[in-house]
């Protein structure tokens, strides 16, 4: 018989240089389900990887004097190291710089034009950089991105189309026929009422206002879009496209897309519309998970309230990190993190239910019998109901598991282990040590415990990949056939004579007052780094966006006007920055300028400035700021301001 197989994916993940729990959280979740599927014999292929193109990191990556294939890979080698640390034990990781994936996407988008589904026309919408994605008037928020909630710019180009609004119908019809295709169902509902049922626009789906991106190659002035490059990362991973597809014959389509509730509307509208076009099967299944929420919102690097999953780790490893994230939230929904609830969960579920399970189990093994269990054995009355609770929570926990209800799965597994920490409190040991007339009594009740313990760590191991190793270890318990997934469905697998080694404690309680403040200080003091560093990164974006050289012809564009300065003030959150209110002729405008090194607020107050009048305004610190100031540098880095007072230039006159 055939091996079944099972491909499972993340999103690949935009090259951020501080990736946060929330994306630790939908990672930790895919690989969790990967780590089952193979313990349940599956051939897997589990791809993750990184979205590496578009317009915010060509300018990212321009501030700081670097191209953006070096700044990229930079960032990859820390996501790398990341999932290195956090164990995520993918097959494949895929880089949209990648030349297979730029031929593929290649491929994609002329075959999608051959066919017409792909034209070219004039686009003009709201753009969110940060989400490289437009929208329409109706669908911002409060005039914000509808995904992020960040400031958007309204943008008119020449793009090629995807006739999306083709396929709205056929996608209603294949919900409606396969429920299960995208979970949990509120998504479907979700997709369906606001997306398809109002019907669909077609898509923008190049760009030429950047150039970091994958050329369209019947027309390079154009840029492929971000989503129909990302997305297409499914099946050009599997080789799709090239000379050898091998890969994506073996695992195509997909059991599941995992993606958080965000991209959800690409998934599962964009995504099968392209498929559909190009005549190939949807995936099985998309599943849109919810976000983890910290003081009523989502974590986000621009609110300054995100987590570094190292921090967690460094504190108190990786197993229990992973634990509290998949069982605290049911996968699906959006939930608190919480850092009182997080070190509850380890003194209750980690330290006291299976830490000190294993800890006295073995330790009573070392205590009464030296280390070794005999083979002697009386039945007690308490052995069947542990046997049955045992027998009843293994189909369980695979039924909550291929639906990915992690939480519910760990809910019976730890129905079992409190299960088996209640025997203890039946059989009593530390009263049957004291009758050497009851020692096979006392041998029956820890081997009962033992086997109990064997099957607990077989269960946890995908959601904990380093605890059962230290269990073994503990237990005696050779890795291998005891150690298998089907070896927990029969009862009475450990050896009838075993010696134990007891080690270090699993999980260490915690002392809750103590820790709570210090755990708060550490990530409060990883949120402060990382908020400085993301002003810093905008700040040299900001001054990036001036080219370095330009043309005669550039230059004769350029309108210099006098510009009387009314108002100097500081920026709050800005290191560099003044607001500047400058009256030029009759008109008062709002000028940011990066002279607060060389400038004192209120020193430029009554000068008169040179400004470039007819620069185009731009969003700086949430407020436009219209025209620019100009300066010159000395050696030392030094600004200094252009001004006319040596001369009675009238406010508004031109510069020629």
């Amino acid at each position: 018989m055939a091996q079944e197989k099972f491909y499972i994916t993340t999103p690949i993940y935009y090259p951020s240089d501080k990736l946060h729990i929330g994306h630790s959280y939908c990672t930790v979740a895919t690989d969790t389900m990967a780590r089952y599927k193979r313990l349940r014999g599956y051939d897997v292929m589990f791809l993750t990887g990184t979205d590496e193109h578009g317009q915010k990191i060509e300018r990212i990556a321009t501030s700081q004097g670097m191209t953006p294939k070096e700044y990229t890979d930079k960032i990859v080698l820390g996501i790398k190291e990341l999932w290195k640390t956090l164990h995520i034990s993918y097959d494949r990781f895929i880089r949209t710089t990648d030349d297979y994936h730029v031929k593929g996407v290649q491929k994609i988008f002329k075959m999608l034009y051959d066919k017409g589904d792909i034209y070219k026309s004039s686009y003009e919408g709201w753009y969110c950089t940060p989400c490289e994605s437009f929208f329409t008037e109706h669908q911002l928020v409060d005039g914000k991105c509808p995904d992020c909630g960040r400031d958007v710019e309204l943008l008119k180009e020449e793009s090629y189309f995807f006739r999306l609004s083709k396929y709205g119908d056929r996608i209603i019809k294949y919900m409606e026929e396969n429920p299960e295709f995208l979970q949990p169902n509120t998504r479907q509902n979700e997709m369906i009422s606001n997306f398809l049922k109002p019907g669909l626009e077609d898509l923008a789906v190049s760009r030429t206002s950047f150039k970091w991106g994958i050329p369209v190659e019947f027309d390079p002035g154009h840029i492929v879009y971000v989503w129909i490059d990302a997305l297409s990362n499914y099946i050009t991973a599997m080789g799709w496209g090239s000379d050898d597809d091998s890969l994506y014959q073996k695992y195509w389509p997909a059991d599941v897309h995992v993606v958080g509730k965000e991209i959800v509307r690409f998934h599962s509208i964009i995504w099968p519309a392209m498929l559909m076009a190009l005549d190939m099967p949807l995936p099985k299944q998309v599943f849109g998970h919810g976000w983890l929420i910290i003081n009523g919102g989502k974590m986000s690097k621009s609110v300054g309230n995100v987590i570094d999953p190292n921090t967690l780790v460094e504190r108190y490893g990786v197993d229990a990190m992973r634990y509290f994230l998949l069982r605290e939230v049911a996968f699906g929904q959006d939930g608190n993190f919480n850092n009182e609830a997080l070190i509850q969960r380890i003194n209750a579920d980690l330290a006291n239910d299976l830490g000190n399970l294993v800890s006295r189990t073995a330790g009573m093994i070392e205590k009464y019998f030296g280390g070794t269990l005999p083979a002697e054995r009386a039945a007690s009355p308490f052995d069947e109901d542990l046997k049955a609770t045992a027998a009843a929570v293994i189909p369980n926990v695979e039924r909550e598991m291929d639906h990915m209800f992690f939480s519910d799965a760990l809910v019976e597994i730890w129905n079992l282990i409190r299960r088996t920490n209640k025997y203890i409190d039946e059989t009593q040991p530390w009263i049957l040590c004291k009758d050497p007339e009851k020692k096979a009594e006392l041998a029956n009740a820890l081997y009962h415990v033992a086997e109990s313990i064997r099957i607990v760590s077989i269960l946890i191991q995908p959601f904990m990949p380093l605890t059962p190793a230290k269990i073994w270890a503990q237990m005696g318990i050779p890795e291998g056939e005891l150690t298998a997934w089907e070896s927990t469905k029969t009862w009475g697998l450990m050896p009838a004579t075993f010696s134990v080694q007891k080690g270090e404690t699993l999980f260490p309680r915690i002392d809750m007052k103590k820790e709570l403040v210090e755990l708060e200080a550490a990530i409060k003091a990883s949120q402060a780094t990382s908020v400085a560093n993301q002003q810093k990164a905008a700040e040299k974006e900001e001054e990036s966006k001036y080219p370095a050289e330009i043309t005669i012809d550039d230059f004769a564009k350029v309108q210099l006007k006098v510009g009387e300065v009314l108002e100097s003030k500081e920026v709050e959150g800005s290191r560099k920055l003044l607001r500047n209110i400058v009256k030029i002729g009759d008109e008062e405008r709002v000028i940011f300028s990066g002279i607060k090194d060389s400038y004192a607020p209120g020193a430029l107050v009554g000068k008169r400035v040179v400004v470039a009048y007819n620069l185009k305004p731009r969003k700086m610190m949430g407020e436009i700021s219209n025209g620019m100031i100009l300066c010159a540098e000395d050696a030392d880095g030094k600004l200094c301001v252009l001004t006319t007072d040596d001369k009675d230039f009238a406010s508004g006159s031109e510069i020629s």
